[in-house]
């Protein structure tokens, strides 16, 4: 795996609205993708400081009726004008979360592999 490269499983898109919570305060924020391993999300930006990099998650996957709780640890931050972008590693999850996190995860590359094929199948048809 080289620097610029810190992921350890391949993100999905997804958009999802969801919670964080710093220091025991819930924080909205939006999700841009998800792996079994990490999430990308963005938030309003407003001031900015932080205690610790640990945070607390909640999300429900589309689909789904269970929310998912989990902790993880902020691994990246980006910042523009309007939004708070940061990376996320999942550091704590029950396993019973992890098993749907992981199987939504491999259901939905197996849907983006069989519209990609759909798609060469048909380009090549014409």
């Amino acid at each position: 795996m080289t620097s610029h490269e810190r992921r350890l499983g391949n993100r999905i898109p997804l958009e999802i609205f969801m919670n964080e919570y710093l220091q025991d305060r819930p924080h909205r924020a939006l999700t841009v993708n998800i792996s079994e391993s990490g999430m990308f999300v963005n938030k309003i930006a407003a001031s900015f400081s932080r205690r610790s990099r640990v945070v607390g998650l909640e999300f429900s996957l589309p689909g789904l009726a269970d929310t998912i709780w989990a902790r993880g640890e902020i691994c990246y931050d980006t910042f523009d004008d309007h939004l708070h972008g940061q990376g996320i590693r999942f550091t704590g999850m029950p396993k019973s979360y992890s098993r749907l996190l992981r199987d939504f995860c491999i259901e939905k590359r197996r849907e983006q592999l069989a519209g990609l094929l759909e798609r060469i199948r048909r380009t090549r048809a014409h």
